[in-house]
């Protein structure tokens, strides 16, 4: 195996510990503010990507938009929570649907004939 897929390997791993950590953290801490959860797993996706780039091997596609997906979505919540606002957009079935119409569409790109 040569030094960055061990690299990289090693950056996975520390990600999932912290994304499994952080799920913990924000269940048995009920006193956060909503979206800091959804935050907090945007900033280790985003973060796992950046150390992927700094280190000169290649970001995943499919982490890089999870990741901003859940900012996006925590910064909502947040916002939501703080402005009193009235709007309920659940996180993981939203986070569900968009992961499966990405899923489907990136398919369909790749496996769409191209004209020549």
């Amino acid at each position: 195996m040569d030094d960055a897929r061990v690299l990289n390997r090693k950056y996975e791993t520390i990600a999932w510990g912290a994304f499994f950590i952080w799920l913990g953290v924000t269940n048995l801490v009920r006193v956060l503010p909503d979206g800091v959860g959804a935050l907090g797993i945007g900033v280790i996706l985003l973060g796992l990507n950046l150390a992927r780039y700094l280190s000169k091997i290649p970001t995943s596609g499919v982490t890089l938009f999870l990741g901003a997906l859940a900012l996006a979505l925590g910064a909502f919540d947040a916002a939501r929570a703080v402005l009193r606002l009235e709007i309920d957009l659940p996180f993981f079935p939203v986070l569900l649907i968009v992961i499966g119409v990405v899923w489907l569409l990136r398919d369909i790109a790749h496996t769409t004939p191209r004209p020549s």
